[in-house]
C-alpha cells in the first residue's frame, strides 16, 4: 500500500519524457487543453462582474508591486491544475507491450539429387550438377519450419543428411557433394525414390514432399521406378520431378585445341512425367539455369506452409494517476477558496 502510494505521488508523472511514451485511447479529448484557459478567463470575468468593487485608499509601498497580492492566484492554479489532470485522464494514457508468437505445423522435403557422370555434361554453367546444388541451396534458405533431407544417387543411392531444420549444416553438406562420391556408374531412379520413401514414410507430418532431379534415364538399381513411386504414395508422398538439360548435342570439356566438345544427351522425360502422375506431383523440364531457379520458385509457391500468428497485447492503463491528481488538486483547490489566499487585496 505504501509503495502504490508512493508511486502516485512521484513527480516523474508530469514531465515530458513521461508523455512521449503514452498511446492515448483517446487522443482527440487533449484538444480540451485549449479550452481550459478561456473557461478560467471566463470564470473569472463573470465573477468580475457579478461583485461589488469597493475602492479602498492604501498607502503607496502596499499598492505598488507588493508580491504578496499574487497570493491570491494559488487557489485559481490549483483549480487550473485540476482541469488539466482531468483532461488527460479522460485522453486515457497507456502503454502496450505487444508479443507475437509465430508457429507452423511445416512439411518435411527430401531432395533427391542425381549426380551420375551425366550431370558433369555443360549445357548449364558450369556444369548441371553444380546448376543444380546452387538452385537448391536458395531453396533451402528460403523455407521456414520446415524440414528437409537429401538423398543422392547415381549407380545406387546414399541418404546424404536426414530430415533436419539445421539449414546452414545442410547447404553446406550439397555443396561438398562431388560426383566421386558414388563409385557405382549409372541412374538408379528407383532406388532413390525407395531410399527418399524409407526416410519419410515414418514422418507423422501431414505433409510429405519429394523433389526428384534427374538429367538420365533409369538404368541401374535393383527398383523399378514406377513400383517405387507407386510405393511412396502409399505413404501419401507427393513427388516433384525435374528433368534436367536438354536432348540432343550439348557441350561436354573441350578438344586439344580448346574448342568445345559436343556429346550427345538423352532424357527419359515418360518416366519421369509418370512418376510425377503417380505421387501427385508435377513434371517440370529444366533446359537452362533460369529455368531450373524457376521452377524451384514454383515448388516453393506450391507447398508453403500454414504460418499460424498469435498475437498478446498487454495493455496499462495510466489515467487513475492522473485523475487521483486531478481530485488532489480540486481539494486543495475547495480548502483555499474562502481563505484568505482568495481575498488577499482584490484590486
Amino acid at each position: 500500500m505504501r509503495e502504490q502510494l508512493a508511486e502516485f505521488f512521484d513527480w516523474s508523472w508530469f514531465l515530458p519524457e513521461t508523455f512521449k511514451t503514452y498511446e492515448w485511447d483517446n487522443p482527440i479529448l487533449l484538444n480540451l487543453l485549449w479550452a481550459i484557459p478561456l473557461l478560467i478567463l471566463l470564470r473569472k470575468g463573470i465573477k468580475f462582474l457579478k461583485n461589488p468593487v469597493l475602492e479602498l485608499s492604501l498607502p503607496k509601498r502596499i499598492t505598488r508591486g507588493n508580491p504578496w497580492t499574487y497570493l491570491r492566484l494559488i487557489p485559481t492554479g490549483f483549480f487550473f491544475l485540476s482541469l488539466i489532470c482531468i483532461v488527460i485522464a479522460l485522453a486515457r494514457p497507456q502503454r502496450s507491450n505487444e508479443r507475437v508468437e509465430q508457429f507452423t505445423e511445416g512439411i518435411d522435403i527430401l531432395l533427391v539429387m542425381d549426380i551420375s557422370e551425366s550431370m558433369d555434361l555443360q549445357d548449364f554453367r558450369p556444369n548441371r550438377l553444380e546448376a543444380a546444388k546452387s538452385t537448391a541451396i536458395d531453396f533451402i534458405n528460403g523455407r521456414f519450419g520446415d524440414r528437409i533431407g537429401m538423398v543422392i544417387f547415381a549407380g545406387e543411392a546414399y541418404s546424404l543428411a536426414p530430415l533436419t531444420n539445421d539449414y546452414e549444416l545442410l547447404t553446406a553438406l550439397i555443396s561438398d557433394i562431388s560426383f566421386d562420391m558414388i563409385e557405382t556408374k549409372g541412374t538408379a531412379i528407383g532406388s532413390a525414390i525407395a531410399a527418399g520413401t524409407n526416410r519419410l514414410k515414418e514422418s507423422e507430418t501431414p505433409s510429405k514432399v519429394m523433389i526428384l532431379l534427374s538429367d538420365g534415364e533409369s538404368n541401374a538399381g535393383n527398383v523399378d521406378p514406377l513400383f517405387a513411386a507407386q510405393l511412396a504414395s502409399a505413404f501419401d508422398i507427393k513427388i516433384y520431378t525435374i528433368a534436367v538439360g536438354k536432348d540432343g548435342m550439348v557441350p561436354y570439356g573441350t578438344d586439344f585445341f580448346g574448342r568445345p566438345q559436343m556429346v550427345e544427351s538423352y532424357l527419359d522425360e515418360t518416366t519421369l512425367r509418370e512418376i510425377a502422375r503417380i505421387g501427385n506431383g508435377e513434371f517440370y523440364r529444366a533446359s537452362d539455369a533460369t529455368t531450373l531457379q524457376q521452377i524451384f520458385e514454383r515448388i516453393d509457391t506450391l507447398e508453403k506452409a500454414e504460418i499460424q500468428e498469435n498475437r498478446y497485447k498487454e495493455t496499462a492503463d495510466y489515467y487513475r494517476i492522473y485523475l487521483f491528481w486531478a481530485m488532489l488538486f480540486f481539494l486543495i483547490w475547495l480548502a483555499l477558496k474562502s481563505s484568505f489566499f482568495n481575498n488577499f487585496l482584490l484590486d
